[in-house]
């Protein structure tokens, strides 16, 4: 099963920034389109972002366009996501995924993802 690790987690003020990291440990990395998700406590979990595999098309939920941006680097094996002007409605557990469908753009249902990681906490105070 492919491995997904999520790090950059932290705590920040609001209108602050965080850069979250994902590494996969497996070297087909690149064969994924990649996406990221978030889920509070007693809520479900939701869509924040998703690239596809050469990172040409990029999709993004409208509660966090023109803040967040979603990038990869396949001869790292990375994903990211870049959080700027953070609410504190942005608190949550983020979550990378990996979709092995072939699609020219990316899923925004989590049951269209088949692999995911540990999770990383986000808080936000105000």
């Amino acid at each position: 099963q492919v491995q997904l690790v999520e790090s950059g987690g932290g705590l920040v003020q609001a209108g602050g920034s965080l850069r979250l990291s994902c590494a996969a440990s497996v070297r087909t990395f690149s064969s994924y389109s990649m996406g990221w998700f978030r889920q509070a406590p007693g809520k479900e979990r939701e869509f924040v972002a998703g690239i596809t595999l050469s990172g040409g098309r990029t999709v993004y939920a409208d509660s966090v366009k023109g803040r967040f941006t979603i990038s990869r680097d396949n001869a790292k094996n990375t994903v990211s996501l870049q959080m700027n002007s953070l609410k504190p409605e942005d608190t949550a557990v983020y979550y990378c995924a990996a979709d092995v469908h072939r699609s020219l753009v990316p899923h925004t249902s989590s049951h269209d993802y088949d692999f995911w990681g540990q999770g990383t906490q986000v808080t936000v105070s105000s």
